[in-house]
C-alpha cells in the first residue's frame, strides 16, 4: 500500500466501542474503543506522512444474527439493570424492541459495508467508525 500509495484498511470493532458497556461487557467494550482509536490514529498518521489514497476505517456492528448461539442470558434494561432474559429466541426479541429497525443485523450486511469501503468511490472516507447496528447507536 505505501509504495502503490493506495489501499483501504478496514477494521472490526463494535457499538460498544462507540457507547461503553459494563459488568460482563466491560473488558470487551474497551478493546473495540481501542481499535476504533487505532484506526482513527492510523489514518491520521498515513495522510500526514503523504499517502491520503490509504483509507482506514471501522466497522462497528450492532447485533448481528450469525447463528452462533452465543446470545448472552443477561442484557442491560433501559434503567440500566442487568436481566436475565433466556435463551437466543428471547435474547432477539429483547434486541428488536430497543433497536429502532426492529431487527438482529445479518453478517451479509457487514460484509456489504466493507466491500464498500473497500471500494474506490469510498476514497474520501477515512478515520471512521461506521455502525452497522439498525439505529441502535446513533452517533
Amino acid at each position: 500500500m505505501m509504495t502503490q500509495r493506495e489501499g483501504r484498511i478496514v477494521t472490526i470493532a463494535s457499538i460498544y466501542g462507540r457507547m461503553g458497556g459494563f459488568g460482563y461487557v466491560s473488558a470487551y467494550a474497551a478493546s473495540k474503543h481501542g481499535v476504533i482509536g487505532l484506526t482513527r490514529a492510523l489514518a491520521t498518521e498515513l495522510a500526514s506522512q503523504g499517502h491520503p489514497g490509504i483509507t482506514v476505517n471501522a466497522l462497528c456492528p450492532g447485533y448481528v444474527r450469525a447463528g452462533m448461539g452465543l446470545a448472552p442470558r443477561k442484557v442491560r434494561t433501559r434503567e440500566g439493570v442487568m436481566e436475565d432474559v433466556g435463551g437466543e429466541e428471547v435474547f432477539e426479541r429483547h434486541i428488536k424492541r430497543r433497536v429502532p429497525q426492529r431487527r438482529m443485523i445479518e453478517a451479509e450486511e457487514i460484509a456489504g459495508a466493507a466491500v464498500f469501503l473497500a471500494l474506490p468511490e469510498s476514497r474520501g472516507i477515512t478515520g471512521q467508525g461506521i455502525n452497522v447496528d439498525g439505529g441502535f447507536v446513533m452517533s
